[in-house]
């Protein structure tokens, strides 16, 4: 699904030139569960940014379904985030005055969906997302973070991508909060089979998932299977 080829990427300010990806190359096959994992300034940021099609290499190849995206038009690159790409991030970026279901429908009305569509599918996202139906006309901030979270899953999920970007998703999240979060991840990877890519600075969220690749100062420091993989039992 993924093919990352000697990525590189380096930001210029003035006559002062950074490289925050220094030469970065790895695959990820459709259906994997696999978490980026490194500290601030390590260039994993950088890399979440490339693999979501919201910015392109300096130099290197980015394949996604055998498409090269790496040189890509800004109109194609938000075709591919409209399309093929759900993003679930740490602030949430729901509507707070809008109801849950309007917030998932949001990426369906610029996608020029029929309402009824929207309606329906908007339902089934949230199902699939392990969120209360009886909330679903609630205000988003009527509710809590795990299920704001919630939400902001549904919405990646509701443009049915194969792909799902999930950016340091329990940031702002008590423990237990995010390990729901977390076990919603792992139903959707394992019963859905949806692609999840997660991106942490935390271990013990990293070991959520059944990969790690480990970047560090913008190179890949390790990429193996998760040993003493934490697993959620789903309810």
């Amino acid at each position: 699904m993924i093919e990352i080829k000697d990525v590189t990427k380096t930001y210029q300010t003035g006559d002062i030139a950074f490289q925050a990806l220094k030469g970065v190359t790895f695959t990820i096959k459709e259906g994997e569960f696999v978490a980026i994992m490194g500290p601030s300034g390590s260039g994993k940021s950088t890399l979440m940014h490339i693999l979501g099609a919201l910015d392109t290499p300096t130099s290197g190849k980015y394949y996604l379904n055998n498409q090269d995206v790496s040189k890509l038009s800004e109109d194609h690159l938000a075709d591919i985030r409209r399309d093929q790409i759900g993003f679930v991030f740490q602030s949430f970026n729901l509507l707070p005055r809008a109801t849950v279901l309007r917030n998932v429908m949001v990426p369906l009305i610029y996608a020029e969906v029929k309402e009824e569509e929207r309606m329906t599918r908007a339902k089934e996202a949230l199902k699939a997302a392990g969120f209360d139906e009886s909330h679903f006309l609630h205000l988003s901030n009527q509710l809590s973070g795990g299920q704001i979270q919630r939400v902001a899953i549904a919405r990646a999920l509701v443009n049915n991508p194969k792909l799902i970007l999930a950016d340091e998703p329990t940031g702002n999240l008590d423990t237990k909060t995010g390990e729901i979060v977390l076990g919603t991840f792992q139903r959707l990877n394992e019963e859905l089979g949806r692609t999840i890519i997660l991106i942490t600075h935390e271990h013990d969220v990293a070991e959520h998932a059944k990969r790690i690749i480990h970047i560090r100062d913008g190179l890949i420091l390790s990429d193996s299977k998760t040993h003493n993989r934490r697993v959620i039992k789903h309810s």
